[in-house]
């Protein structure tokens, strides 16, 4: 398994590059809190931090704010982790854009949960629910993975075939892009992550300089050749992506890993509405490494 994720999400620059990343998607205003109406919550919803249970459609909105809820994935997933880490750095922008109340549903126990939030130094403001059925995702109508409904087969199987695009078919053209990197569109949140994980001293740590304070002094890929200037240089988010594997996905692997295995190829997917509970911005992750661009949401609403 270690050889297989290094090799995707970091040794694979052979593949091609004429795959591109799909824009997200964006839908029409709606009644949302409905969807959840007649959920069947067998396990119930817990806040992560104080063990207490809540309710989902209470959680949604609220009358007097717009609400991101983020339906993450199991809590060492790489999509989880970049669902974090988007949402740590753009916080500021969201609340400039009136989103001031964030929520984080992720597919593991409450004690799960808060490491998670430890290790990604994910703030306090951002409250994380403990969904260990996933249930809230599937309700939210997030892709399964490939062959989810095949018991036959194992969950590991299942999610290294979805690597090569089984079932999520925006895997390889968002493993690409972190490689080949783009010339037009920034994603400052990259910088922050890698940061906090020099910071944390996960490895590779030698993607940026800091000082005593563990400000930034220089990003060295901006030191590349003809490529350095561009908003998304080449290798940086790869770089990343090749910390968050070893420094936090590996390492607590056995800690995060969720009760129920069919949740590790379940993907997720993000929502935001409005303070009448109305949808004004939805994605839904269509491969591992595919999350929501946060440049996009902040045009949009």
């Amino acid at each position: 398994m270690l050889l297989m994720f290094v090799f995707f999400c970091y040794l694979s620059p052979v593949l091609s590059f004429n795959l591109l990343l799909a824009p997200t998607r964006h839908s029409s205003l709606c009644s949302f809190a409905s969807t959840f109406e007649d959920i069947d919550l067998s396990t119930p919803l817990l806040n992560s931090t104080t063990s207490e249970p809540v309710s989902l459609l209470s959680l949604l909105s609220s009358p007097s704010t717009k609400t991101i809820t983020i339906f993450s994935t199991y809590a060492s997933d790489f999509n989880n982790i970049e669902y974090a880490q988007r949402l740590t750095h753009y916080l500021p922008l969201l609340e400039s854009k009136g989103v001031t109340k964030c929520n984080m549903i992720i597919n593991g126990s409450p004690t799960q949960c808060e490491l998670f939030r430890s290790l990604v130094s994910l703030p306090s403001s951002v409250t994380i629910i403990s969904d260990p059925s996933g249930i809230c995702g599937q309700k939210f109508g997030v892709n399964l993975g490939w062959r989810s409904d095949d018991d036959s087969l194992s969950p590991y199987f299942k999610l290294y075939m979805m690597l090569f695009g089984f079932g999520a078919w925006a895997t390889l053209p968002s493993v690409i892009g972190g490689y080949i990197g783009n010339p037009f569109k920034p994603q400052p949140w990259i910088e922050t992550a890698m940061r906090d994980n020099i910071v944390k001293r996960r490895f590779p740590t030698n993607g940026l300089t800091l000082d005593s304070d563990n400000l930034i002094i220089s990003n060295k890929f901006s030191e590349l050749p003809l490529v350095g200037s561009w908003p998304r240089r080449p290798l940086e988010l790869a770089t990343l992506r090749l910390q968050n594997m070893i420094g936090i996905s590996f390492q607590n692997w056995s800690e995060l890993l969720p009760s129920n295995l069919n949740l590790l190829t379940q993907l997720g997917g993000c929502v935001v509405l409005d303070s009448n509970a109305n949808e004004i911005y939805k994605f839904m992750d269509r491969g591992i490494c595919d999350v929501c661009n946060f440049e996009k949401l902040l045009e949009e609403i």
